[in-house]
């Protein structure tokens, strides 16, 4: 089971309801993407059903050891007292490409034969949607029936990272548990309980680029993200008049083969950007400024419209060259 590194007052704040008999049947989980929200309840649901077959197992965190029944059953996909909802693969052939853009009320639907019936191995079951930001507007309003409603015994987990788009009677069902972005020693931490593989070098890197996220991070792994930030830095650090630097970076990051490293270039480019503007003010600021909103709409253009990756990297680079004061 995946550790869970901070956000200490989330767990404690949830751990002390469960132990106190004063679980709500509904939780919000809100905070930035890929700063652990969804592994938090994947390990919470776990906790509560051990929890519910064998109350003499519980203990003060959220670990439930090897061997126990119920983790078996829940990492084999098959405890009855326990669903997920998660956006789908397009082709259910290739579930390792393209997901759906949304969960379906199709989805949500499954869920009530489950409901029709009491749980199966003690008197809890967890349902757990991640992310329920990813629920299109049918799905919300067949899930709100049950939140108004709750099934005996179910506890819902939902995981949001905009909050504000839900809706507004979903969001009044709920229990609130804010996570907070993490600071760079639980991010280190968790990078390296995920990636024991990485060197000190890149792991350093990785927290530079989370942003309080480790999930954000880990998108880079693998990728030299480290390279890439030098070559942005060095840059916008003297203007690159000759063009040098953005035709090398152009070339190695235009083959097909550097796909991945391109998309996290178009990634940390316009982060690059923002993060100077914090530094700036005057003149300055305003053309970091105008920057952003530059590198944020080519990035944005360069995958919606597939542009050629190539030509993207030597404008995009231009722009980091204009933060040369």
């Amino acid at each position: 089971m995946t550790a869970i590194f901070g956000n200490t007052a989330a767990q404690s704040a949830f751990l002390t309801a469960m132990r106190g008999g004063s679980l709500h049947h509904a939780w919000l989980l809100t905070g930035p993407q890929g700063v652990g929200k969804a592994t938090f309840a994947r390990a919470a649901a776990m906790r509560m059903l051990a929890d519910g077959a064998h109350p003499d197992t519980a203990t003060g965190g959220f670990d439930v050891p090897a061997g126990d029944g119920t983790r078996s059953l829940i990492e084999a996909g098959s405890h009855p007292d326990y669903r997920v909802l998660s956006r789908l693969p397009k082709d259910p052939e290739k579930p390792d490409q393209d997901l759906a853009r949304s969960i379906t009320i199709a989805q949500v639907r499954t869920l009530q034969p489950l409901f029709a019936t009491t749980p199966s191995m003690s008197a809890r079951r967890v349902v757990l949607i991640d992310a329920i930001d990813d629920l299109e507007r049918g799905g919300a309003n067949a899930l709100l029936k049950n939140l108004e409603e709750p099934p005996a015994g179910t506890i819902f987990l939902l995981v949001s990272h905009a909050p504000g788009r839900l809706l507004p009677t979903i969001r009044s069902r709920c229990r609130l548990l804010r996570f907070e972005a993490l600071n760079d020693a639980d991010v280190t931490a968790a990078i390296q309980a995920l990636r024991p593989d990485a060197d000190e070098q890149e792991v350093a890197a990785l927290v530079r680029a989370s942003d309080g996220a480790p999930g954000r991070a880990l998108r880079y792994a693998g990728l030299d993200i480290a390279g890439i930030d030098a070559a942005i830095a060095a840059i916008a650090a003297d203007g690159d008049r000759d063009n040098g630097r953005r035709l090398k970076l152009a070339k190695a990051l235009g083959l097909k083969a550097a796909q991945p490293r391109y998309e996290a270039f178009l990634d940390r480019a316009p982060a690059f950007i923002a993060q100077a503007a914090r530094t700036r003010s005057g003149p300055a600021l305003r053309t970091a400024l105008d920057a952003q909103v530059a590198a944020r709409d080519l990035a944005s253009a360069a995958i919606g419209l597939s542009l050629d990756a190539q030509a993207t990297v030597f404008e995009m680079a231009g722009i980091v060259a204009t933060l040369r004061t």
